[in-house]
C-alpha cells in the first residue's frame, strides 16, 4: 500500500531539494506538490483593504509565479522519473499546508528547512517550525 506524501514547495532550492529527495526515497507513494499563494504582498502599506480589480490583479501575478514554481517542481519530478500531482492553495503558508494534510489523508509531509530566506542562520524558518509543530502526520526537514 502506497503512502500519501505533500511536499509544499516555494520555489526556493530547499524546497526542491524536499522534492527530489520525496521521490527518490519513496518511489513507489504518491506525491503531492503544494504551492501555497500568500496575498500578504497584495496589500499596501498596511492598508488591508483591496478593491476587486486589485485582488484580481494580485491573483494573476502569484498564479503565475506559482505556475512558474510548479513547472520546475515537475522538472525535478521528471528527472527522477517520478510522477506527481500537483495544488495550490491561498493563504498563511504554514495553515494551508497543515490543513491540506488533515483534509487529503496525508500520511508524510517532506519539506525544505527555510523559504525563500535560505540565508538564515536559524535552524529553521517560521513556516517549517510551524507546520512540524502542529501537522497531525510525520514532517520530515530537508536542511
Amino acid at each position: 500500500m502506497s503512502r500519501q506524501i505533500l511536499v509544499p514547495v516555494d520555489g526556493s532550492p530547499k524546497s526542491l531539494e524536499g522534492l527530489e529527495y520525496a521521490v527518490t526515497t519513496y518511489p513507489e507513494d504518491r506525491v503531492t506538490v503544494l504551492s501555497v499563494m500568500t496575498p500578504h504582498g497584495a496589500w499596501n502599506d498596511g492598508d488591508k483593504s483591496l478593491s476587486q480589480a486589485q485582488f484580481e490583479n494580485w491573483y494573476d501575478e502569484a498564479r503565475e509565479e506559482t505556475d512558474d514554481i510548479l513547472d520546475e517542481a515537475r522538472e525535478v519530478a521528471s528527472d527522477h522519473g517520478a510522477e506527481i500531482t500537483t495544488e495550490v492553495a491561498v493563504g498563511e503558508p504554514w495553515r494551508a499546508i497543515v490543513e491540506y494534510a488533515e483534509e487529503n489523508d496525508i500520511d508524510h509531509i517532506i519539506m525544505g528547512s527555510h523559504g525563500r530566506d535560505d540565508d538564515s542562520p536559524l535552524p529553521l524558518g517560521s513556516v517549517a517550525e510551524t507546520v512540524m509543530r502542529r501537522s497531525p502526520v510525520l514532517v520530515s526537514i530537508i536542511r
